[in-house]
């Protein structure tokens, strides 16, 4: 077994080259290979003498689409659905690979056929990309594998993978109207601040008067934005990059923002709602994978997406583990709802936990897509006013002086 583990396969890569074929004409192209040896004996099995043989140079902006979290949950329905009709992995694994336009997909399942050829388990082939099958999706194939079920399993992960993108989706859209409204308000009132008031400006230097003190404010920030957008943009810029850098890297600073985001009017809702989904999707599809509990609750905390409630569930996971029953567990930590801890009691007393759970999910599931459609219906009028509010404020000011000349003059 240490050897198996041992065993390395080495990656094709890709050559061009220029050469001559046996009929003298010229030839150009590209050739996989592990090398350039064997790209040379390759061409020269061909009948291809080259003259010219390098590794193909990757493009600045890159020329291969990158593997996406949908692209592995369609992998996974599709590798589903072929071992469910019968068809041995490795062959569904190469119809996979086949079959996709996306060359770092196709790329992804040759490497990972060649290994369970090589007779490496799949689960443990699954690991060596981490960046594309995280610890659950392994740990489940390979529950998969101990118990001779892969086929139901991998239906188990494709739901679950498919629910979880669903929900990301619903997200996602929840996020994306507040963080349109500020964005399209920002560069409305900042083009005007720019290009339109100081057209104002040169006509209210010729009034002689004084001007209103709201238009005088206008004016300020006018002139402030020309001279200094750049320095104003840059701010912007350097803050949302160091409070990114500071939400990866920093768990207190992650914490205290994800618990007041979970506070935010509506989107703090939606969010609680979704963290909930989560872990009880999570929850279901390990435990009814035959996963232990406990690792089921280390699983879901992992997957829970923010660390408020991963910290809950962890909780919840100590709790169990020293003999509390997982709904008292849940309760205690004043962050799941009533109805949730109820169904999970009635889960834990009946036998069917895994079931409990699913329907759990299913609810909370349509509650985050009603409330994110109720959301969009409320932000698009919201948007119109958000930007009649500016817009008009902005107008108000620089009409104020010409009204206040009119009534001189009258």
């Amino acid at each position: 077994m240490a050897q198996t583990q041992k065993f390395k396969i080495k990656e094709l890569q890709v050559f061009t080259y220029k050469g001559i074929n046996r009929k003298g004409d010229r030839k150009t192209g590209e050739i996989k290979a592990t090398s350039i040896a064997e790209a040379k004996a390759l061409l020269r099995q061909q009948g291809v003498t080259a003259s010219t043989l390098k590794k193909k140079a990757r493009s600045l902006f890159g020329d291969e689409k990158r593997i996406t979290a949908a692209d592995i949950s369609i992998v996974t329905r599709q590798i589903a659905t072929m071992l469910g009709a019968g068809v041995p992995l490795v062959q569904s694994i190469d119809l996979i690979a086949n079959g996709s336009d996306n060359k770092s997909l196709r790329a992804l399942m040759q490497k990972i056929s060649v290994k369970i050829q090589a007779g490496l388990p799949l689960s443990d082939t699954l690991r060596e990309h981490p960046k594309y099958f995280d610890d659950l999706y392994c740990d489940l194939v390979k529950s998969g594998e101990q118990s001779g079920a892969l086929d139901r399993i991998f239906d188990r992960i494709a739901i679950y993978k498919e629910k979880a993108e669903a929900l990301k989706s619903k997200i996602k859209k929840a996020m994306f109207y507040p963080i349109a409204v500020l964005v399209v308000a920002a560069i409305v009132t900042s083009i005007l601040l720019i290009f339109v008031v100081p057209q104002f400006a040169e006509i209210f230097g010729s009034f002689g008067a004084e001007l209103p003190g709201f238009t005088l404010f206008v004016l300020g920030i006018s002139e402030l934005m020309q001279q200094y957008w750049w320095l104003v943009l840059g701010i912007l810029i350097l803050t949302g990059f160091l409070t990114g850098k500071a939400y990866r890297n920093s768990l207190k600073f992650r914490t205290a923002a994800d618990a007041l985001i979970l506070k935010a009017p509506v989107i703090g809702n939606i969010l609680n709602k979704a963290a909930v989904a989560r872990y009880a999707r999570t929850l279901s599809t390990t435990f009814a994978a035959g996963v232990p509990l406990i690792e089921a609750l280390e699983s879901s905390a992992g997957a829970a997406g923010n660390e408020i409630y991963k910290n809950a569930i962890m909780e919840v996971r100590d709790e169990v583990s020293s003999g509390n029953q997982m709904h008292f567990s849940m309760k205690q930590t004043d962050r799941f709802p009533e109805m949730v801890i109820q169904m999970v009691a009635i889960g834990e007393e009946s036998g069917a936990l895994d079931s409990m759970l699913a329907k759990v999910a299913n609810i909370y599931e349509q509650e985050v897509d009603d409330a994110v459609d109720g959301l969009t219906a409320l932000l698009e009028p919201l948007i119109m006013a958000v930007l009649g509010v500016i817009i008009g404020g902005l107008i108000i000011a620089m009409y104020l002086p010409i009204f206040q000349l009119g009534n001189i003059v009258g």
